[in-house]
């Protein structure tokens, strides 16, 4: 309200600062306030996945006395995220903690943030330039691969054929999945046998397509690895809609609200939970130590949990639940 005035402090100050001829600005940026900005951009804002790590990560920055932003994609694409990730570059924040939707195609942005002097820190997904992050945290995706088929595999009674529903080629976490599932079908389950994968593109509409064709297909179906959460959710839909619940085992990664119920009815029959709270809050930390110019790690993996019908109810593991909001 007082534009006036301000406007004239500004003017003096600045015409301080050119007669000492000093080299940083009267309105700089985070750094110059002594304040640390921290953004946020999270895979999907809506998954209870990432609305967990956010959750985590802006509570762990109210903690430490920082304000983080949180921001997020509307859908799993990378023209969808592209321009977010231009109007926080825009900012020239501090700090970014994202989890990029490819693993190629967003790195030349986030190099150009990484020159100008932005911390990135990568969480849950990755890029593939190793360049790109001073640290990345996210779960071993390739083990919780292999721990869903072991599981599936058990409950297939090592026979019959088993599938993998999946998001999209070329996205570092549930690409690390569908390779650790099938190296493990395929090196210790020789009585199951593997279809091809099939990309539902995040659309959990076409995952339950997906599914009814298989098992017209392939009457002896007896497994499937749900890639991620919206997946789950498809084939769940898919494999009631076809009177398969219960009869057709399905191993899912995440414990998003939804898939706890389908849990308890019996549609998913093991859950590979990870630890998004752990994620967002360690990505915080992190970030701050960079900035800080203390000692960062440049790998985290975060703890993973099977959760079945018979644990789910134990606090050690409802922990892991997902939120659908703070």
């Amino acid at each position: 309200m007082r534009k006036t005035r301000t406007t004239t402090m500004i003017a003096g100050c600045c015409a301080v600062l050119a007669l000492t001829a000093a080299t940083a600005g009267c309105g700089g940026g985070s750094s110059g306030s002594g304040k640390k900005s921290l953004e946020m951009i999270t895979g999907v804002k809506s998954d209870p996945f990432y609305i967990t790590m956010g959750c985590a990560a802006k509570a762990e920055a109210a903690k430490r006395g920082v304000k983080l932003t949180l921001n997020g994609s509307a859908q799993w694409d990378v023209s969808v995220q592209r321009p977010i990730i231009d109007s926080v570059a825009a900012k020239h924040p501090d700090a970014l903690l994202i989890s990029p939707v490819d693993g190629a195609a967003l790195t030349p942005s986030l190099t150009q943030m990484q020159s100008a002097g932005t911390k990135i820190v990568l969480v849950d997904t990755e890029v593939d330039d190793k360049s790109v992050g001073v640290s990345r945290i996210s779960s071993d995706n390739e083990a919780g691969g292999k721990q869903a088929a072991k599981a599936l595999a058990q409950l297939m009674g090592d026979k019959g054929s088993a599938i993998v529903i999946s998001v999209k080629p070329g996205v570092t976490t549930t690409d690390a999945r569908i390779k650790g599932f099938n190296e493990e079908m395929k090196a210790n389950h020789p009585g199951i046998t593997l279809l091809p994968v099939l990309y539902d593109n995040d659309l959990p509409a076409t995952a339950a397509s997906q599914i009814q064709s298989t098992l017209a297909a392939h009457p002896d179906l007896g497994g499937v690895f749900a890639g991620n959460t919206n997946t789950a959710q498809g084939i769940s839909t898919g494999l009631q809609a076809a009177g398969k619940q219960g009869k057709v085992r399905v191993a899912a990664f995440d414990a998003e609200p939804d898939e706890i119920t389908s849990l308890k009815n019996g549609t998913l029959d093991v859950l590979v939970a990870q630890d998004p709270a752990s994620i967002g809050t360690q990505g915080v930390d992190q970030a701050l130590d960079a900035i800080d110019k203390k000692k960062v790690t440049a790998n985290i993996g975060t703890t993973m949990v099977a959760i079945t019908k018979a644990n789910m109810d134990q606090p050690d593991v409802k922990k892991y639940y997902y939120k659908a909001g703070c």
